[in-house]
């Protein structure tokens, strides 16, 4: 069956009742135990947890953040049989160019509400929900990995009447960007990400002359797999059986994604984010994007389309060499010393002048 095309008006409107019943869940919350003065190294502290909790009882105002969000004209479409949501926002701008952002997991739409208005000055903005995440909901059937996804918004655009375009990623983004540059070589003009996962081969000759800060790079995510990288093993493997304690327990699913939200993400950016999955029921249907992914045959050529990157303090270091070798049009490559993973939400003021700076050499 062919897709409805049909573009549709969107604006969220949580039932009461679901808000009555997530404090319930989170007010009878069972605490696991937690050996004394261990602090992270068993995972993420209860305290933590406990404290954020309190404050989503307490102190959120879900109300505030969705009247945030309905402040952006919101959409939903469907393409290749799914619901997909976005926020597009139309600059006053006549010459601005479109830009597709796209967020990650844990994250959401969210992700980018604090660059909206100084790039809506200069970009149109079109900031979709992956399928499987939020409010495009739960994907129906197998196969939606960073490669469909980017098929998905190929089509958006198109869809849009946007014939020649950027996109921009963070997190599953920085995959799925790329992608979308690879696919729609003719309308993408360029692709800015704040990671590159390129790692290297295998082959010793990679090794043998990195520099000092190519050898802290490494150790470094080196360190992250071996001490954080669980979570995506077991997203990549056994998706569903996390998912039952993700859809029943809100404490829970705090714990789970507040592992990758680190203490420097404001309280109502992290419980937003997490909000949305649990209102939303996509907690199971995010994580299956890693199962997907690690089941996808995935392209052996390098993408030719211009590409640049941010890389900010305490993210994962993205590594020049390697990101060369699978990206054979590199042309920007800057690095700050502060931000983190969510750079849009926590250095606003570094990403939104880089990524001007990037497409204003593409365009």
């Amino acid at each position: 069956m062919a897709d409805d095309t049909e573009i549709r008006p969107f604006r969220i409107d949580v039932p009461q009742s679901d808000l009555d019943e997530l404090r319930h869940r989170l007010s009878r919350t069972r605490w696991p135990d937690e050996l004394p003065g261990v602090g992270r190294a068993y995972g993420v502290p209860v305290e933590y947890v406990k404290k954020l909790t309190d404050y989503w009882l307490d102190g959120y105002d879900w109300r505030a953040m969705e009247a945030r969000l309905n402040s952006y004209p919101q959409f939903t479409t469907e393409i290749d049989g799914q619901n997909v949501h976005f926020l597009h926002i139309r600059s006053a701008d006549p010459d601005a160019l479109p830009l597709i952002l796209t967020h990650g997991w844990p994250g959401s739409v969210v992700e980018y509400l604090d660059v909206i208005e100084p790039l809506s000055e200069t970009f149109h903005l079109v900031i979709p929900s992956i399928p499987g995440f939020g409010f495009s909901g739960p994907t129906r059937e197998t196969g939606w990995n960073r490669y469909r996804v980017a098929a998905a918004w190929k089509e958006l655009m198109a869809r849009l009447g946007y014939t020649r375009y950027g996109a921009v990623g963070n997190d599953a983004g920085s995959f799925i960007s790329p992608e979308v540059g690879r696919l729609d070589p003719e309308h993408v003009v360029g692709v800015h990400v704040t990671q590159i996962f390129s790692f290297p081969s295998g082959d010793p000759a990679e090794l043998a002359d990195l520099t000092e800060e190519e050898q802290a790079a490494l150790a470094h995510l080196q360190w992250f797999h071996e001490n954080m990288g669980a979570f995506g093993q077991l997203h990549a493997q056994q998706p569903q059986t996390l998912a039952f304690a993700l859809a029943d327990s809100p404490a829970g699913l705090l714990g789970w994604n507040a592992q990758l939200m680190g203490e420097d993400c404001t309280p109502d950016f992290v419980l937003t984010n997490v909000a949305i999955y649990w209102l939303t029921g996509t907690s199971a249907s995010a994580i299956r994007l890693y199962y997907e992914d690690a089941k996808a045959t995935h392209p052996t050529e390098p993408t030719t389309v211009p590409i640049g990157v941010a890389g900010f303090a305490g993210d994962f270091a993205s590594i020049r060499r390697f990101a060369e070798r699978d990206h054979k049009n590199l042309i920007h490559w800057a690095k700050y010393d502060r931000g983190g993973h969510y750079a849009a939400h926590q250095a606003p003021d570094l990403l939104v002048p880089d990524i001007r700076d990037f497409f204003a050499k593409v365009r």
